[in-house]
């Protein structure tokens, strides 16, 4: 019997709820549905900085930064050794993104269900608003057509 290589290989990870991730993919996957956060940046134990903030982007580069300013969180998942979640009493998830004796901790203030329909809501807001715009422009070049301008 031929046995080929993926036969033998494990079952890729499956986490629920807690657990390490530490596959670059996986990590931007799981931090690319974060919006609203209160994050705390940890180092040696102790709290360094916390704030609030929204999770603007996520990258996978070995030549960029994460960025924690403004209230606006630019993560890259190189910049990190690995993510690990995290339940707190209350049953709710936490992310530590870990590098050596460093964690920023993110503690989600939204679920990716209400950042999607905000986000939803906000492009059809936009669609509704440029709608009316066009809407208007057009009935100004209409009525001008008519007019003579002398």
């Amino acid at each position: 019997m031929n046995h080929h290589s993926s036969d033998t290989r494990l079952p890729a990870p499956c986490i629920i709820h807690t657990g390490i991730v530490v596959n670059k993919i996986d990590m931007r996957r799981l931090l690319a549905d974060l919006g609203r956060v209160r994050y705390l940046h940890i180092q040696e134990g102790k709290i360094q900085s916390e704030g609030e903030g929204d999770v603007v982007e996520v990258i996978a580069s070995p030549d960029q930064s994460t960025i924690v300013a403004n209230h606006a969180l630019y993560l890259n998942v190189y910049s990190f050794d690995y993510v690990e979640l995290q339940q707190s009493p209350q049953q709710e998830t936490y992310f530590d993104l870990v590098q050596d004796n460093r964690c920023l901790r993110l503690i989600p203030l939204s679920t990716p269900m209400q950042e999607r329909a905000s986000r939803n809501f906000n492009e059809t807001a936009l669609e509704v608003m440029m709608e009316q715009v066009f809407s208007a422009r057009w009935d100004a070049e209409n009525d001008d057509d008519g007019a003579c301008p002398f």
